[in-house]
């Protein structure tokens, strides 16, 4: 059973999540998509910092901005980096995506780097890196 099933069967109070149990039910269900879900981790008017530098308010924007540039996409999440503060953390997840181009085309293996930054048991700042801009420019004949 996935933290996010968990985290949907126990309230909140009877069963804190670490740091890093956020991010994964987050990243889980935003990977169904399910953006309100998501939004359940996260303090409400975060800012989600994407690829390119683009500014999202609500997982929303990242599950809208995906839909014009993947059929679908999922990550494989390969490993979560905590770095404890006075009072709050930073929490990295380190993996690959897989999926379908919006052209139905395969891939996987595409490197992304989130950093969150988690404080009282919510996320309150996301960034979003990955290799998929680059990705694009090959398929398209440009040396990344």
């Amino acid at each position: 059973m996935s933290i996010a099933a968990k985290a949907q069967d126990l309230p909140l109070q009877d069963h804190p999540l670490s740091d890093a149990e956020v991010v994964e039910a987050y990243l889980t269900a935003s990977m169904i998509p399910d953006p309100d879900a998501a939004a359940a981790y996260m303090k409400p008017g975060t800012i989600i910092t994407f690829t390119g530098g683009r500014e999202f308010d609500h997982p929303r924007g990242p599950t809208g901005f995906n839909a014009a540039r993947y059929r679908w996409v999922k990550k494989k999440m390969d490993r979560f980096d905590v770095c404890p503060g006075a009072d709050e953390t930073v929490v990295y997840s380190i993996g690959t995506l897989y999926g379908e181009w919006i052209d139905g085309t395969p891939f996987e293996g595409n490197r992304y780097v989130d950093r969150f930054v988690v404080k009282g048991g919510q996320i309150v700042k996301m960034d979003v890196w990955n290799d998929s801009a680059e990705r694009i420019l090959v398929q398209r004949g440009i040396e990344a």
